[in-house]
C-alpha cells in the first residue's frame, strides 16, 4: 500500500467518491482486508479527514490545510501517542489520589517517607469504585474525588494552623482567623499583596477540587475497562496492607500501612462536636465572677497611689529563656538588666505563666490574663467582650482612683473593645505622633511607644495614679528587620529609624533557615526588653509597679516544635511593700523565673492579683 500524500488522500478533490482502499483494485478484490493494516488511518483521522474533504480544505497548499494534514496522520505515530496519553494519565490520576490521601497534616511530617506508604484509604477507595453502578459511575466517583478534595483542603490548613499557632485548624471556630490572616497580609504586604494572595488561595482550593475529581473519574473509567485486573489488584493491596499491619513493617519508625486520613476525620469529628458545645460550658464559666459585687473601696486597696503597667512584650515566651540557641544572651541581658534596676532602687519577682495560644492570636492570650477566663478562641473572645465581666484593667477603673490608658500600637482601626476592658483612653497606631518606618508588622519602635506615654501621660505633672496596658510590638512576628536602641534623647518624631531601618534584614533574609530566623527573634527579645528596662531606669519613681510578660511563645520556627505554652511573667516595684504582698505565690526573685518556678494557668491571674492587693486580714 503506497503512503498517500494531502493531495491523494481518500476523498480528496482528485478522487470522485470517499469508497474503501483497494475498492476496484484487482490485485486486492475479493481479499479480506486486515482490521488494522500498516498506514491504515484511524477512526479519528478519517474522521478529521472527511471533515476537511467535505469543507475542501485539504486540496490547497494554506497552512490549515497542512495542518489538518499533518494532525490526521500518520496514523501509527498517532495511535501511540494516543496509548501514551492514556497510559500517563492514569499514572498521573493515581499519583495524584495518593499524593493527596498520604499528605500529612503537620510540617514535621512532611517528609519523603510519609509518600512510601500504603493508604487503608486508598484500598478502600479502589474498591469503592469497582462497585459503582455503570449509570451513577462518573458522578459517584466525581463526588468522592470532590470529598479526597475537601479533605486535602483540610490538611493545607492544618499544615499553616499547625507552622504558626502549633495546632489544628478548629472547623467551627477558626474561620474567623482567616480574616486576621488577610489583614496581617495587607498591613506587611499592602493591598496588592493581600489581593493577589487572597485570589491565588482561592484558585488554588478551586484547581485541587477539579484535579481530585478528575483524577477519581479517570481511574474508574480504567477500572471499569479492566474489572478482572483491577479486582485481582484490590486484593493484592489489601492483602498487602494487612500483612503490613500484622508484621508491624515500620521502616525508619514509619508504618507502611497508613490509616492517617481515617484518623484525622475521627479526630475532627470530635473536635466539632467538643467546639459546639464549647459555646455553652463558656457561659457556664463566666457566670461565675468572684469580685463581680467587690466594693470598689477594697478592690486594689494595696496599690492605692500607685502607677501601675501591665506591659505585654509579643511573643516573649519560655524559649527565650531556656532554647540553648537563645539563653546565652537573653540570660546575659536578664542579668545585665536585673544589676542596673537593683542599682535604681528596683527589686523583681518572676514566674511563669501558661498561655491559651501559641505562635499567636495576641489579643487571646491579652485578654485570657485580664478577664480570669480561658479564652483560647474567637468565640469565647466575642462572648467575653459582649458581656460585663470585670477585668483587672476594668477594676482599676471601678475603683476611680486611676485613669485608664491603653497604648496599643499594633492596632490601626477602630477598637471597640477598649472600652470593654475599662481603658478611659487609648493610644493606637495612629495616635502616637510617630513619623519613622515600620518594622515589618510592627508599625512602631518599642522604644519610641514608651517615650509618647511618657510624653503623652506619665511624665505629666499634676497627674493623679495612672494605669496603663501597654503592648510592646517589636517583637512579634516576623522578626525583620528589627529595630535598635538610640539615645532617648534624639529619638524625635522617629525619623531617626530610617537608617536603621535601611541598615535592617529583609523578611526574605530572614526566612532562609530556621538559624537566622531564631537570631533575629532572638535580638528582637533583646530590644523590647533594653527599651522596657531603660524606660523603666530613666522614668520609674517610688510609686511606679511594673507587670510585664509574655503574651504566648514564638512560631515553631523557633520553638523547634516545642509544646510548651509557658510566658515568663515579672513584678517589678521600689516600695518593698509590694512585693511583701506577693511573697507565698513562690516566685524567684530578679527578672529571670527559675526553671522549678511555679507554673499557673494565665486565666488565675486575675483572682490572685485582685485577691493579693486587696484588704488584708
Amino acid at each position: 500500500m503506497s503512503h498517500h500524500t494531502p493531495s491523494h488522500l481518500p476523498g480528496s478533490a482528485d478522487e470522485g467518491d470517499s469508497s474503501p482502499e483497494g475498492a476496484g483494485d484487482p490485485t486486492t478484490a475479493g481479499k479480506e482486508q486486515p482490521a488494522t493494516a500498516p498506514g491504515r488511518p484511524g477512526r479519528r483521522a478519517r474522521a478529521v479527514r472527511r471533515l476537511a474533504a467535505r469543507t475542501g480544505l485539504l486540496g490547497g497548499r494554506s497552512r490549515l490545510a497542512q495542518g489538518l494534514a499533518a494532525l490526521a496522520g500518520p496514523p501509527g505515530r498517532r495511535a501511540r501517542i494516543a496509548r501514551c496519553a492514556g497510559v500517563g494519565s492514569a499514572v498521573l490520576a493515581v499519583a495524584l489520589l495518593l499524593g493527596a490521601l498520604l499528605l500529612p497534616n503537620r510540617p514535621d511530617r512532611l517528609t519523603p517517607a510519609a509518600f512510601v506508604r500504603l493508604p487503608a484509604e486508598g484500598v478502600l477507595l479502589a474498591a469503592v469504585l469497582l462497585v459503582l453502578p455503570p449509570r451513577g459511575r462518573r458522578a459517584g466517583a466525581a463526588a468522592i474525588g470532590v470529598l479526597i478534595g475537601l479533605l486535602t483542603l483540610l490538611k493545607c490548613l492544618d499544615l499553616g494552623f499547625y507552622s504558626v499557632l502549633y495546632r489544628p485548624f478548629d472547623l467551627v471556630l477558626d474561620w474567623g482567623l482567616l480574616g486576621n490572616a488577610a489583614d496581617y497580609l495587607r498591613d506587611t504586604s499592602g493591598r496588592t499583596g493581600e489581593l493577589v494572595a487572597t485570589a491565588g488561595a482561592l484558585v488554588l482550593a478551586v484547581a485541587v477540587l477539579l484535579l481530585t475529581a478528575g483524577s477519581t473519574v479517570r481511574l474508574s473509567t480504567l477500572m471499569a475497562r479492566h474489572r478482572a485486573r483491577s479486582v485481582g489488584a484490590v486484593l493484592v493491596l489489601c492483602t498487602a496492607w494487612i500483612t503490613c499491619v500484622v508484621f508491624g513493617l515500620q521502616p525508619g519508625g514509619v508504618p507502611v500501612a497508613s490509616t492517617l486520613d481515617a484518623g484525622l476525620l475521627r479526630d475532627r469529628a470530635q473536635q466539632v462536636r467538643v467546639s459546639l458545645a464549647d459555646a455553652r460550658l463558656f457561659r457556664r464559666q463566666a457566670a461565675h465572677d468572684a469580685f463581680a459585687h467587690t466594693p470598689p473601696d477594697q478592690l486594689l486597696a494595696g496599690l492605692r497611689g500607685k502607677d501601675v503597667l501591665f506591659t505585654f512584650v509579643e511573643s516573649y515566651g519560655r524559649s527565650a529563656i531556656e532554647d540553648p540557641a537563645m539563653a546565652p544572651r537573653i540570660g546575659a541581658v536578664l542579668k545585665e538588666s536585673d544589676d542596673a534596676l537593683q542599682a535604681a532602687g528596683f527589686r523583681a519577682r518572676s514566674g511563669w505563666l501558661r498561655s491559651p495560644v501559641t505562635g499567636g492570636g495576641s489579643w487571646l492570650a491579652h485578654s485570657t490574663f485580664l478577664s480570669g477566663l480561658w479564652i483560647s478562641n474567637e468565640q469565647r473572645f466575642r462572648t467575653l467582650t459582649s458581656s460585663d465581666r470585670t477585668t483587672l484593667t476594668g477594676a482599676f477603673r471601678r475603683t476611680g482612683a486611676w485613669r485608664t490608658v491603653g497604648v496599643v500600637p499594633g492596632v490601626l482601626v477602630a477598637w471597640p473593645e477598649g472600652r470593654f476592658f475599662g481603658l478611659d483612653h487609648v493610644y493606637d497606631g495612629h495616635h502616637l505622633d510617630y513619623h519613622g518606618p515600620d518594622f515589618g508588622w510592627s508599625q512602631v519602635p518599642d522604644q519610641f511607644t514608651l517615650q509618647t506615654f511618657q510624653r503623652r501621660e506619665f511624665g505629666k505633672r499634676g497627674r493623679g495614679p495612672l494605669m496603663a496596658e501597654i503592648i510592646l510590638t517589636s517583637s512579634h512576628y516576623p522578626w525583620a528587620p528589627v529595630p535598635r536602641m538610640v539615645d532617648w534623647a534624639n529619638l524625635g518624631d522617629g525619623s531617626v529609624f530610617q537608617q536603621i531601618r535601611r541598615e535592617g534584614k529583609s523578611q526574605e533574609e530572614v526566612w532562609r533557615n530556621p538559624e537566622s530566623v531564631r537570631d533575629a527573634y532572638r535580638a528582637s527579645i533583646e530590644y523590647s526588653l533594653n527599651s522596657l528596662v531603660g524606660f523603666l531606669r530613666r522614668y520609674g519613681n517610688d510609686n511606679t509597679v511594673l507587670v510585664f510578660l509574655g503574651d504566648h511563645q514564638p512560631v515553631p520556627t523557633v520553638t523547634g516544635n516545642s509544646p510548651r505554652k509557658d510566658v515568663p511573667v515579672t513584678v517589678v516595684a521600689r516600695d518593698p511593700k509590694v512585693l511583701d504582698r506577693i511573697s507565698g505565690w513562690g516566685w524567684t526573685e530578679g527578672l529571670k523565673p527559675a526553671a522549678n518556678a511555679p507554673i499557673w494557668g494565665m486565666d488565675g491571674f486575675r483572682d490572685r492579683f485582685l485577691k493579693a492587693f486587696g484588704p488584708q486580714p
